[in-house]
C-alpha cells in the first residue's frame, strides 16, 4: 500500500480540546478586525475561531442582497417579482461558476500561503482574475443581447419580458462584479484574511441596501429607474467592493500582494486552476440540479406543497450557514497545513471544524423541530403551505447533525485540491441515493413526505462516505 493510500492513524481522528479562552470579547473582536495570526503554528482552535467568525458572516451575509431587493421590488408588484425570479434562476449559473472557480482558487492559494511562498500565492491571483474577467465577459455579452429571449423562454409573459429586460441586462452584463466579488474574497480566504472578505461584502451590502429605494422610486435627485434600478444598485454595490478588493491586493503589507511582475499569463497556473475549478463547479451543479429535480418530484402534488417546500428550504440554507463558514475555515487550514508540510494539523482542524459543525447544525436541528410552525409563520399565513413547510423543516432537520460533518469533509477536500472527491461524494448522495429515494418514495404512499425524508438521508449519507475517503489520506498527496 502506497504511503498516499496508508489509513490515518485513529488517534490523530480523535477531537481535540478547543483554544485557551483568552476571553470572548477579545476573540471576537480580533476575529473582526483581521488577525496577523500563522495559521500553520499555535492552537488549532483559534486559528479555527479566528478565520471561522468572519467566514461565517461573510456567507450570511450575502443573502443580504436578495432579502434586500426583493424587500423593495414587491412594492412594485407580482411582475417584478416574477422577473427578479427568473433572472436569479439564470444568474444561478454565475453563481455556480463563481463558487466553482473559488473553491480552485482558495486550495491554490493557501497551499501556497502555507508554503511561504506569497510569490505563487499573487500568480495564483492574477490567473484566477484573468480567468474570471473572461467568462463573466462572455456571460455579460450574452446577457446585455438576448436578455429578452432568456426570460421568454423561461415562460415569461411578455408584460412580465417587457418589464424585466433592463433588469436582467444589467445584472447579467454586470456579472464580472459577481464572479469577481467571489474569486477575490477567495484569494483573501486562501491567506487568512476572512475578515477582509467578511468587510467588503458588509460594503457592498450596505451600498445596495442605500441606494434600492434611491434608485427604483426616484427618490431625491435620482431618476425613478423602477425594476431596473435594483440591478443597477447591487452591480454598484458590489462593483465599489471589487474595486476595493483589487486595491487592497496591490497595497503593501496584503498577505498576498500582486506587483507587476505577477502580471501576464501562465499557463501551467492557469491550466492547474482550470482543472481544479472545472471539477469544484461541477461539484456545485450536482447539489444545485438536485434540488430543481426534486421540485420537479413535488410538482405533481401542487402548488402548496412546492411553496412549502421553497420556504423550507430557504430556512434550511439560511440555517446552513455557519456550518458554511466552520467548513471554508477549515479548507483554508487544510491547504496552509499541507502547504507547510503540516498533514496532522490539517487533520485536527477538521476533526475540531467537524464537531463544532455537528453541534452547531444539530442544536439548530433541535430548534426547527421543536418551533417549526412559528418559524414557518413569518413567511406565510396559508394552512396548508404551513403544513408542508413545517413537515419539510422537521424532517430535514433530523439530517443536520451528520451534514455538518459532511459539509466540513467535503470542504476539507477541496481545501486540499482534490476537488473529485467531493464531487463523486454528492454524486453518489443526491443523485444516485436522494434522486431516486425521492421518487420512490413519493410514490409508495408517502407523497411529499418521501422527499423530505430523501433529503434526509442523503444528508446523513454524506458524512460516512466522506469520513471512510479521508481517512484514507490520499488527499494529502493531491496537488494544487
Amino acid at each position: 500500500m502506497s504511503d498516499s493510500e496508508e489509513v490515518l492513524p485513529e488517534e490523530a481522528l480523535a477531537p481535540q480540546e478547543p483554544a485557551p479562552d483568552q476571553g470572548r470579547i477579545a476573540l471576537l473582536k480580533e476575529a473582526l478586525r483581521g488577525s496577523s495570526l500563522d495559521y500553520t503554528q499555535g492552537p488549532v482552535g483559534r486559528a479555527l475561531l479566528m478565520l471561522a467568525i468572519p467566514m461565517v458572516l461573510e456567507t450570511a451575509l450575502e443573502s443580504v442582497f436578495a432579502l434586500t431587493n426583493i424587500f423593495w421590488v414587491s412594492r412594485l408588484g407580482a411582475g417584478a417579482i416574477t422577473s427578479v425570479g427568473l433572472t436569479e434562476s439564470i444568474v444561478t449559473l454565475v453563481y455556480t461558476i463563481a463558487i466553482g472557480l473559488s473553491i480552485g482558487v482558495t486550495a491554490m492559494v493557501a497551499r501556497r500561503i502555507g508554503a511561504g511562498d506569497p510569490e505563487g500565492a499573487a500568480r495564483s491571483a492574477v490567473q484566477a482574475i484573468a480567468l474570471g474577467v473572461g467568462l463573466s465577459a462572455a456571460i455579460g455579452l450574452c446577457g446585455i443581447l438576448f436578455a429578452p429571449q432568456f426570460l421568454a423562454l423561461l415562460g415569461a409573459e411578455p408584460e412580465v419580458v417587457a418589464e424585466g429586460s433592463g433588469y436582467a441586462r444589467v445584472l447579467l452584463g454586470g456579472n464580472a462584479t459577481i464572479m469577481l466579488l467571489f474569486l477575490l474574497n477567495a484569494v483573501f480566504r486562501g491567506a487568512g484574511d476572512a475578515a477582509i472578505a467578511m468587510r467588503l461584502l458588509w460594503l457592498a451590502n450596505g451600498i445596495n441596501i442605500v441606494l434600492d429605494p434611491f434608485l427604483i422610486f426616484g427618490l431625491g435627485p435620482f431618476p425613478e429607474m423602477g425594476l431596473t434600478g435594483a440591478a443597477v444598485a447591487t452591480t454598484i454595490g458590489r462593483g465599489t467592493a471589487v474595486v476595493v478588493q483589487l486595491a487592497t491586493l496591490l497595497r503593501p503589507g496584503s498577505r498576498v500582494r500582486i506587483r507587476r511582475r505577477h502580471m501576464g499569463l501562465d499557463t501551467a497556473l492557469l491550466s492547474r486552476l482550470v482543472n481544479l475549478s472545472a471539477t469544484g463547479t461541477f461539484q456545485v451543479f450536482v447539489g444545485m440540479a438536485s434540488w430543481i429535480a426534486l421540485i420537479r418530484i413535488l410538482a405533481g402534488y401542487g402548488t402548496e406543497v412546492v411553496a412549502g417546500y421553497t420556504i423550507a428550504i430557504r430556512v434550511i440554507i439560511f440555517a446552513l450557514m455557519p456550518s458554511w463558514g466552520l467548513s471554508n475555515a477549515a479548507a483554508t487550514m487544510v491547504g496552509q497545513g499541507l502547504g507547510a508540510g503540516k498533514p496532522e494539523r490539517a487533520i485536527r482542524s477538521v476533526r475540531l471544524a467537524g464537531w463544532w459543525s455537528a453541534l452547531a447544525l444539530g442544536a439548530v436541528g433541535l430548534v426547527f423541530v421543536a418551533f417549526a410552525p412559528w418559524i414557518v409563520r413569518l413567511f406565510t399565513d396559508d394552512p396548508a403551505t404551513t403544513r408542508w413547510a413545517v413537515m419539510g423543516l422537521r424532517i430535514v432537520a433530523l439530517g443536520f447533525p451528520f451534514y455538518g460533518w459532511g459539509m466540513v469533509l467535503e470542504q476539507s477536500f477541496n481545501g486540499a485540491g482534490d476537488t473529485r472527491t467531493p464531487t463523486w461524494i454528492n454524486i453518489a448522495c443526491f443523485w444516485a441515493l436522494e434522486l431516486p429515494a425521492a421518487w420512490f418514495l413519493s410514490r409508495a404512499g408517502m407523497g411529499p413526505m418521501g422527499v423530505f425524508v430523501a433529503i434526509a438521508v442523503a444528508y446523513s449519507a454524506v458524512p460516512v462516505i466522506a469520513g471512510q475517503a479521508f481517512k484514507r489520506g490520499r488527499w494529502m498527496s493531491a496537488r494544487a
